[in-house]
């Protein structure tokens, strides 16, 4: 059996495709019975990110994630993210000499840009520097492996996502009813999500948004017309998908877009750009059209809607992308904290002992994917 230490600034209560992701990888991995150790921000002291007041910045980390560490005794060790924690676990690990994965989730370089233009290429350089020591960086999709590998990434390694279809599903009641036809996103409503270009494109019918975020009073001020019904969760959430007839997918920074298949689940067709994400999950699906102009997809799959079914289609290709498909990868990409060949010890202390990370995870149907 693994221990398994994971490293996290995105943890509960925030709310996004990292978090969820997480969640479901964990469970997966606890279901095999291996052990898991999740150091978060819930274990230290925090402020709030400039700008995002849910996410929780953790403040001198190291020395009481050192005390985790050796009451834990790792097998295995990944980090997660590139912010306080993971910086933190990344010199703790190089100081002892242990062997670590980590993932590449989100288009920071990107971010930086579109929230405090700092250039790509400064961006860039830091995520390299972060990432070179991992024995391997897992990445969502192929687009995105090209693209870092074109930034001189080095080590990385395919890391799909799946969908929860006991949640998510095209039967169900509504959770609201709108005059229609209705585009809805899902999401995180920020800067970098690319929303106006779904807001403000010519629709005769209704838009539908599901999320919250730091943008979210502007926008409601900006599109009074817009339907905005702030973040949902579980069961209420899966109806909010339920309510639309077209999902609308504008961000072209997202590594992956786990509203892609949950929206796909719950039997809804998809308009989007040809970029990292939907280019990966998208591409040749004939409930999914790609253009350059999100117009132009969504009054495309408008079209066809007469004449083609798509809810069939979309919830059989959701069903190829199960939690414990992607679990198992993730399972097979770590490498022991001693190096890639060695054995893992047969000796796992009692959960009683361990001393970090034991924050029960929150059932999959409780929080909202973003």
């Amino acid at each position: 059996m693994k221990r398994i230490l994971i490293a996290t600034d995105a943890w509960t209560p925030q709310v996004n495709g990292v978090v969820r992701t997480m969640h479901h990888v964990i469970s997966e991995i606890r279901k095999s019975g291996h052990q898991v150790c999740v150091v978060s921000p819930t274990d230290f002291k925090t402020l709030p990110a400039p700008g995002y007041a849910e996410i929780s910045l953790s403040l001198f980390p190291k020395r009481k994630m050192r005390r985790l560490i050796d009451n834990f005794q790792p097998t295995y060790i990944h980090i997660v993210t590139e912010g306080p924690i993971g910086w933190a676990m990344r010199a703790i690990c190089q100081e002892r000499g242990l062997a670590f994965t980590t993932a590449y989730h989100t288009q920071f370089p990107e971010y930086l840009k579109a929230h405090f233009r700092i250039p790509e290429a400064l961006g860039y350089r830091i995520m390299r520097r972060f990432h070179a020591p991992s024995s391997a960086v897992m990445t969502a999709t192929p687009s995105l492996k090209r693209h870092l590998e074109s930034q001189n990434f080095r080590n990385l390694q395919l890391w799909t996502r799946g969908v929860d279809l006991d949640q998510f599903s095209p039967i169900g009641d509504k959770a609201i009813n709108l005059p229609g036809p209705t585009l809805l996103y899902v999401g995180r409503v920020s800067v970098e999500k690319n929303l106006p270009a779904f807001l403000e494109m010519p629709w005769d019918g209704d838009k539908l948004v599901v999320g919250d975020g730091p943008a979210l009073s502007e926008f409601k001020r900006r599109y009074p017309k817009v339907h905005f019904v702030g973040a949902q969760h579980g069961e209420q959430l899966a109806a909010y998908y339920r309510s639309g007839d077209i999902f609308v997918f504008p961000s072209q920074t997202d590594t992956y877009g786990l509203v892609l298949l949950e929206a796909l689940a719950s039997g809804l067709p998809v308009a989007a750009y040809p970029v990292t994400g939907p280019i990966d999950v998208l591409a040749h699906l004939p409930a999914a059209i790609l253009d350059h102009s999100l117009e132009t997809a969504v009054h495309t799959l408008f079209k066809k809607m007469p004449e083609i079914d798509f809810a069939p289609l979309a919830y059989a290709f959701a069903q190829t992308h199960s939690w414990a498909h992607c679990a198992q990868i993730f399972d097979d990409m770590l490498v022991h904290c001693a190096g890639p060949e060695a054995a893992p010890s047969p000796s796992i202390p009692s959960p009683s002992t361990l001393g970090c990370g034991q924050t029960p995870l929150v059932k999959a149907t409780e929080n909202q994917h973003i």
